[in-house]
């Protein structure tokens, strides 16, 4: 037992003593946040909402051709969250993460805008006789996935890192910090309430009843201003190293109980064995109990 409380304050001084002290600023940096997250879904969503009418329109794409690009798309994009928080969480951390996404969104939004500007990048307009239309040639389609791709790459960035890199502006251990976090995340759903309602209103009426290229552009525009202000916080922001994802910790778990599957236990476990929690953490463990 003492030799276990040894070894605990000897981890937490040498915790300590690696991380140093946060300076944070969490009502500063959150109207960058705020503004960085209110922008981007604008921009997402003012292009998602419309895309498969713009496939079908513009792309000369079958309703059935048209939304399984789609399916593609939306599927791949929300497996790709799970390897961008993976990466957040283990290599990159929040910040890198959500800066290297923003720029890959808004290249993606802007070759999307591309397609419609230029008369090359789609085929021509099919007009009244529908028996005469010309789909997409390789080169167009290959394009066109780029934009998707760049995205995707995009959106497995920012979903799994935008909210919790909000929340990490502000100290969990005082009520500050606390009142904070809840203002944080009211404001947070309102502008994303707010976005949703001017891109599938405002954005799409511009897209189908004035034009196509602007209606795209938009949402580039909208991008850009997230880009922009996202970086104009990076002096003020908390940025959390990264500290492994808990798929680590998960498989190391089932390696390592594979491994002592034969091992007996001693007569008092919560005596015995060692368990660690970080002096800076702000998790708790449960009690040691006999039942499965």
């Amino acid at each position: 037992m003492e030799k276990n409380d040894r070894k605990t304050k000897e981890i937490d001084a040498k915790t300590s003593e690696d991380q140093p002290e946060l300076n944070y600023k969490g009502i500063k940096a959150m109207p960058f946040i705020i503004g960085n997250e209110t922008f981007e879904k604008l921009g997402a969503i003012g292009t998602l909402t419309n895309l498969q009418v713009y496939l079908t329109a513009i792309f000369n794409m079958s309703r059935i051709n048209a939304t399984t690009l789609l399916n593609i798309f939306n599927g791949t994009t929300n497996f790709a969250t799970l390897l961008g928080a993976f990466l957040s969480d283990t290599y990159l951390g929040r910040y890198n993460t959500l800066g290297y996404a923003s720029i890959s969104s808004f290249l993606g939004l802007l070759v999307i805008t591309l397609t419609a500007a230029f008369k090359k990048l789609h085929p021509p307009h099919c007009g009244a006789d529908d028996s005469k239309c010309i789909g997409p040639d390789a080169g167009q389609m290959a394009f066109l996935w780029l934009g998707f791709g760049l995205m995707i790459v995009g959106a497995g960035g920012i979903r799994p890192c935008n909210f919790a890199f909000g929340a990490d502006q502000f100290n969990p251990n005082t009520d500050s910090g606390k009142k904070g976090v809840n203002s944080f995340f009211n404001w947070y759903f309102f502008t994303i309430t707010f976005a949703q309602m001017v891109s599938v209103t405002l954005v799409v009426y511009v897209q189908t009843d004035v034009s196509w290229s602007i209606g795209l552009a938009i949402p580039s525009i909208f991008m850009f201003l997230s880009c922009l202000l996202f970086f104009m916080g990076t002096k003020i922001y908390v940025k959390v190293k990264p500290e492994g994802s808990p798929f680590t910790s998960i498989l190391q778990v089932l390696v390592v109980a594979f491994k002592k599957r034969r091992l007996k236990l001693p007569q008092q476990p919560r005596l015995s064995l060692f368990n660690y929690t970080p002096v800076n953490s702000i998790n708790s463990k449960l009690p040691h109990t006999d039942q499965l």
